[in-house]
């Protein structure tokens, strides 16, 4: 058997003997190994590093085995966890079983069973049942289209599509570069009661301003160089359906206008034609800019803003729903795997912990291009850090160090202090940019530029 005898293996039991003894036994088989004598303090562990495998008593005074259990699967669901117990019940065999653990074993331990148990969850990682699991979630739980999430964030946002998809409402999303407006879009028309007829896509960023007109309105034979014959345009495609115009932020003052007229009287002019036509189409757009600032700054016309903002919906950014991210990499493995003809199995502890760390500025388009590019890189049964990016790993490695090197806890700090260093590395990684820094931090631009003042930094 190819055993890395590197992996790391976490133990945890209440009896201090009982935990001594496994630690030696272990150890002695060549694994590194780590204690812990309560299943709360195993969860800490498991957020704080990854382990390759966890041995865990049932019977714990603060928090059980089957409590810790369930709470280190919702965190990291690659890990697999043998339960130990002294209670031989087919009733809590089955318990630990449906919660997640890989194997059962009963107390007093046949060490021989216990290192043949270890051997078999590193050899196979117990992710078979983990990927059903993420399979039958997908299906059943988050079948609203394309949205795939358990967190709060895409739990309100999905919640949210569902109230405002059969309305006729105009709706604004925004939220940054590969957040899914997209899909959030597709999600409203496909549950309207549009969805029998066209959503038409229009990036606006990607044309110029003659060309987005005509991709708009359409365009009549002869009236511009090029256009050799009559041309409906996006709006008529979308007719009894959706448009979607993606980047909206990008438009012309001009296009702004012709757009704000399209709305309010619901018809449109085809480039050289001195006709109106009637429409008839629900408008979705979205924008990774602050429109409200474009505002302020006389970038955006205010009266198009107020009229495309009558329903906002901001889909947020993949590090805040880190519980997503093993849902949405097990998507993107499966779609790749299939797609380049392989079998992956999954991702090893260590793979999925970095993936579960990293900030993802990209958001979710960068992590499917993470993904994407394991698949392909891959000649195992399971991705592992070496697949990744660099820089996935540069930041993995870089974190270890900087945790590493923290000195002991010195007990609370004063929250003004905590406060402080959030808003200057909010501002930071905005490249000072306040308006994306107070959205960061949830706070308006107003309370921001009241506490920079006060740290006299504005």
């Amino acid at each position: 058997m190819n055993q890395d005898k590197r992996a790391t293996i976490l133990v945890v039991d209440d009896d201090s003997g009982h935990l001594t003894t496994l630690q030696t036994i272990i150890k002695s088989w060549g694994y590194r190994v780590e204690v812990a004598d309560d299943g709360s303090k195993a969860v800490e562990k498991v957020k704080e590093r990854p382990f390759d495998l966890i041995l865990m008593d049932v019977r714990m005074t603060v928090m059980s085995g089957i409590e810790a259990l369930k709470l280190i699967k919702e965190y990291n669901p690659a890990i697999p966890i043998l339960i130990m117990t002294a209670y031989s019940s087919i009733e809590s065999a089955v318990k630990a079983l449906k919660a997640g653990a890989y194997d059962y074993l009963t107390k007093p331990l046949d060490f021989e069973v216990l290192k043949l148990s270890i051997e078999k969850a590193r050899d196979h990682m117990g992710l078979k049942t983990e990927n059903k699991a993420l399979k039958e979630k997908l299906r059943s739980e988050f079948d609203l289209k394309n949205i795939i999430g358990k967190s709060r964030p895409m739990k309100e946002l999905i919640d949210m599509v569902a109230m405002i998809a059969p309305s006729e409402a105009t709706v604004l999303i925004t939220g940054g570069s590969g957040t899914g407006k997209e899909l959030i879009a597709r999600s409203v028309h496909y549950n309207s009661p549009r969805k029998d007829h066209a959503l038409v896509v229009v990036n606006c960023a990607a044309l110029t301003e003659t060309l987005l007109e005509s991709e708009l309105f359409g365009h009549e034979k002869g009236s511009f160089t090029g256009a050799d014959k009559r041309r409906e345009g996006r709006f008529a495609q979308a007719n009894k359906g959706t448009i979607f115009l993606d980047e909206i932020g990008e438009m012309s003052p001009m296009m702004q206008a012709k757009l704000l007229r399209v709305i309010q009287e619901r018809e449109i002019q085809r480039v050289g034609s001195d006709n109106t036509v009637k429409v008839d189409v629900r408008i979705l757009a979205a924008t990774n800019r602050n429109l409200e600032d474009d505002v302020a700054e006389a970038k955006f016309r205010e009266d198009l803003y107020y009229r495309l903002n009558v329903v906002t919906v901001d889909v947020p950014p993949l590090r805040d729903r880190q519980d997503d991210i093993p849902l949405l990499a097990q998507h993107f493995l499966e779609k790749y795997s299939q797609r380049n003809r392989k079998q992956v199995k999954g991702f090893s502890p260590t793979a999925m912990d970095i993936l579960l760390k990293y900030d993802w500025p990209g958001n979710v388009r960068e992590l499917e291009n993470a993904v994407e590019r394991s698949v392909i890189l891959l000649n195992g049964d399971y991705i592992t850090e070496k697949e990744f990016p660099l820089n996935l790993t540069k930041s993995y490695s870089e974190e270890s160090d900087l945790v590493a090197a923290q000195p002991a806890d010195t007990g609370p700090r004063p929250l003004a202090e905590i406060e402080k260093e959030a808003i200057l590395a909010a501002l930071d990684a905005s490249g000072g940019n306040k308006s994306d820094a107070a959205r960061k931090l949830g706070i308006n631009r107003k309370t921001l530029h009241k506490k920079l003042k006060s740290y006299g930094t504005d």
